[in-house]
This record gives structure tokens, C-alpha cells and sequence, in this order.
């Protein structure tokens, strides 16, 4: 399976075709959060019907709440506390952040998050298949420096032993591709600025490989 990923469009679309014609064939989108720039909701459908793919999406933390509603009744798959299973891969996804200074609208206490995403990881792992998280928030201590300080989510960092990828977003300076035990994290870095990610999943001796490059437009 091949993957185009992005993550911080902020309502800026502008890109993505040119990503699109830079990944060749793809078959499948993961949209990991701020779809929107705080709206409106909408126009996260004017992002998914850009793609004849399927699309799995998650909102960020500067995306409404409401937005869920939209992603909902969109042509895509609404991630946020889901899960689906595609080519014997289960993707399970998580939207919002990690309280954040700044009181955005999309914002769970990290006792929430854990507690969704340890029920939805419980479940992927009855499915027998490896699991792909698809999240806005990167793990704490992972992809989520802002200065010196880590500003990540703890409750995904307790789940790098169970799941074999991460793709997030949020953290805007962050971008880059990093392996940490047996889970690789990808940070596309900025839709609206032309960047994006190519990850291949390869089943492989009944392991699942994962191969990832950062692009740019």
C-alpha cells in the first residue's frame, strides 16, 4: 500500500495537486489534522474531494469539534476514535491535541486521549494485523520539540511498542521521519507550505515493512 501523507494544511489547498503529481500512484491519503485555519468546518470537504483515493482524516486542535460532523458525511473516513482495516492493516486514528498554551478549539486532556486510544489499540490488536495510528498530536518526546522544550502526548508515546506507525502533525517545525523501538513516526511537516510524505507498507514474511521519504513541492 502506498500513502501520500499530510498533516497542517490550514485551509490552504494550494499544494496538493502538485503533491499528488510528484507521489505518481498512491492508494490511500492520511490527512493528520488542522484540515481547517479555526474553519469553516466545510471546507474539509473541499480538501477530500481533491482525492480518488480513499482519504482516512483526523481533525487538529485547530479544527472545530464540529468539523467531526462534516468528516462524517464526507467521501472520506472520519479517524477520530475509529478504526478500519485495509490490505490486512489496521489504522486507528485520534484527532484533537494534547492541551496546548494557546486554548485552541480541538483540545482533550491527556486522560481522555488515553483512555480512547488504549480502547481502540486493545481492539486493533484483536484483529491480528499490524496497526498504523493516525494521530495530529506526535508522541511525547518524539517530533514534538518546540525550543527545548517536548511538548508531545503521552498517552500515544505508551503505545510505541504496539503500533508500527505513527503519522502526526502539530508541531510545525518538527517535520522529519524518525524510528523509535519497533514503531516509525512520520511528520510530513506542512501541507500549506508543499510538504508531504510517501510511506509504502509491505507485507513481508508476515511483518509489515515501512518504507517513508519526506516531499516537497
Amino acid at each position: 500500500m502506498r500513502i501520500l501523507a499530510i498533516a497542517d494544511p490550514h485551509g490552504n489547498y494550494s499544494s496538493i495537486e502538485a503533491m499528488l503529481k510528484q507521489a505518481g500512484k498512491i492508494d490511500a491519503v492520511m490527512i493528520a489534522g488542522d484540515i481547517t485555519n479555526f474553519g469553516p468546518d466545510e471546507r474539509a470537504n473541499d480538501l477530500i474531494d481533491m482525492f480518488e483515493q480513499p482519504v482516512l482524516a483526523v481533525p487538529g486542535n485547530c479544527d472545530h469539534t464540529s468539523i467531526l460532523e462534516v468528516l462524517d458525511s464526507s467521501s472520506g473516513i472520519n479517524m477520530h476514535n475509529n478504526m478500519v482495516t485495509i490490505d490486512q492493516i489496521t489504522f486507528v486514528g485520534i484527532g484533537g491535541s494534547n492541551p496546548t498554551p494557546f486554548c485552541t478549539p480541538f483540545e482533550l486532556e491527556e486522560e481522555e486521549i488515553s483512555e480512547k486510544i488504549d480502547q481502540l489499540v486493545a481492539k486493533a490488536e484483536d484483529t491480528g494485523y499490524p496497526i498504523v495510528l493516525l494521530t495530529h498530536a506526535p508522541p511525547r518526546g518524539i517530533l514534538d520539540d518546540v525550543g527545548d522544550v517536548h511538548v508531545g502526548c503521552h498517552a500515544f508515546a505508551n503505545h510505541l511498542d504496539k503500533v508500527k506507525l505513527i503519522v502526526c502533525g502539530h508541531i510545525h517545525e518538527a517535520r522529519g521521519i524518525i524510528k523509535n523501538c519497533d514503531t516509525v513516526i512520520v511528520n510530513p511537516g506542512m501541507a500549506s507550505g508543499g510538504s508531504a510524505a510517501i510511506i509504502e507498507l509491505l507485507h513481508s514474511n508476515g511483518e509489515l515493512e515501512i518504507h517513508a521519504k519526506l516531499i516537497k513541492v
